[in-house]
């Protein structure tokens, strides 16, 4: 199993948890904290992800391309 994917199972994990902690009715605080806990583990993925992808993208100039879009699209710049 590579990084990506190890992190991205334990956020999977993460939703699980706060799925239940939703379903079971718990502190709503302690839900939020775990959403934000989880937004900031895709987050650290996500950067990892583009981390690698740019360094592959600067070697062609149409995946450059391409590698430019998705971050405008990502951070809304026009």
């Amino acid at each position: 199993m590579d990084v990506v994917t190890g992190k991205l199972n334990r956020v999977e994990g993460q939703v699980r948890g706060i799925k239940r902690l939703y379903e079971e009715k718990q502190d709503c605080l302690q839900v939020v904290q775990q959403i934000v806990a989880a937004r900031q583990a895709l987050a650290r993925v996500a950067k990892d992800l583009l981390t690698g992808e740019a360094v592959q993208c600067s070697r062609s100039p149409k995946k450059q391309q391409d590698f430019d879009k998705l971050l405008k699209s990502l951070f809304d710049i026009t």
